[in-house]
């Protein structure tokens, strides 16, 4: 097997050659993106991974390595992601970047979280996990304010001690901008969130 996936792309002939030629190093394709330039799609993709021009990552979810001096290189999250949802609208990002909010929290997740508004679940794409969560709204980037209301949100899922996050988280508070901080909590934050910071703040 390892011959195989290092043959070189000139064992490649004729449509599937084609194909070759036309794939961007460092891109995600869908089945139906090459379907169009082949009508022996299955048999060429086929090909295309056998030649190690193409990953497969999922169920009809391509990636053509862009290669390094250590070996070809993983697809961004970004591109995967967007191959696998067909759209544009998401949030990609790990429950460790609470950790920058400054509320004492610690903790390293090897989780890649995926706000969207089409798919709900855990799903393995290529070598990585990747927990996908349907949400009305979330922003086009993260920002230390939706990063603080969501941890509060989420605090029940995290490995870290409750009592003293929530302590910190109130008495950090007052360090945001309140109406960036609001805007965030009025989008962004849960019933829960949004009473806790009510209460806080008439407290």
């Amino acid at each position: 097997m390892p011959a195989i996936l290092q043959s070189p792309a000139s064992s490649l002939r004729g449509v599937a050659a084609q194909l070759a030629g036309e794939l961007q190093a460092g891109r995600v394709y869908r089945r139906e993106d090459l379907a169009r330039l082949s009508t022996a799609v299955d048999r060429h993709l086929r090909e295309l991974v056998a030649a190690g021009k193409l990953k497969k990552l999922a169920q009809g979810l391509y990636h053509a390595p862009e290669q390094s001096s250590f070996g070809p290189l993983p697809p961004a999250d970004e591109q995967v992601v967007r191959g696998f949802l067909r759209d544009k609208e998401f949030l990609v990002f790990s429950p460790s970047a609470y950790n920058a909010v400054g509320l004492g929290t610690t903790q390293l997740y090897n989780r890649t979280l995926v706000y969207n508004h089409k798919r709900h679940g855990v799903f393995k794409l290529g070598n990585r996990q990747f927990d996908f969560r349907m949400k009305p709204r979330f922003p086009k980037k993260l920002t230390p304010e939706f990063l603080y209301v969501d941890l509060l949100n989420n605090l029940d899922e995290l490995a870290e001690d409750r009592d003293a996050v929530l302590r910190q988280a109130r008495s950090k508070r007052l360090s945001f901008d309140s109406s960036r901080l609001q805007r965030a909590a009025d989008s962004f934050g849960s019933v829960a969130t949004r009473k806790r910071l009510r209460e806080w703040a008439d407290g």
